[in-house]
C-alpha cells in the first residue's frame, strides 16, 4: 500500500528521510491520476523496504503543493537527501517510472 503523505508528516516522512521517496501529486477528480493510481501502488510493492512510495492529494495538502510549484496533476518527485532529484509530469507507463527509480537507488 502506498504511504499517504500530508502537509503534516512531509517533513519527517519524506525530507528527513534516508531513503528515495517517491511522490505522486493527485486528486480525486484527476482522470489521468486515476489510471496511474494503480502503477504507482505496485511501485510501493515492488520497491517495499527500498524506496518510500506515497501520496499527495493536492486538494487536502495545499502548502506541500505550493511549495513544489505543482501546477499540473499527476506529477510525480522523486526526492532524495531532501532535494528533489528528478520528476515526471502527466500519467507515463510503469517502465518510466522504475527507470527513473533505478537511476536514483
Amino acid at each position: 500500500m502506498a504511504l499517504e503523505f500530508t502537509d503534516a508528516n512531509f517533513q519527517t516522512d519524506v525530507l528527513d528521510s534516508d531513503k528515495l521517496t517517491v511522490i505522486d501529486f493527485w486528486a480525486e477528480w484527476c482522470g489521468p491520476c486515476r489510471a496511474i493510481g494503480p502503477v504507482i501502488e505496485e511501485l510501493s510493492k515492488e520497491y517495499s523496504g527500498k524506496v518510500n512510495v506515497g501520496k499527495v492529494n493536492v486538494d487536502h495538502n495545499p502548502s506541500v503543493s505550493v511549495n513544489y510549484g505543482i501546477t499540473s496533476i499527476p506529477a510525480i518527485l522523486f526526492i532524495k537527501g531532501g532535494k528533489v532529484v528528478d520528476k515526471q509530469i502527466g500519467a507515463v507507463p510503469k517502465s518510466v517510472l522504475d527507470k527513473k527509480i533505478q537511476a536514483h537507488l
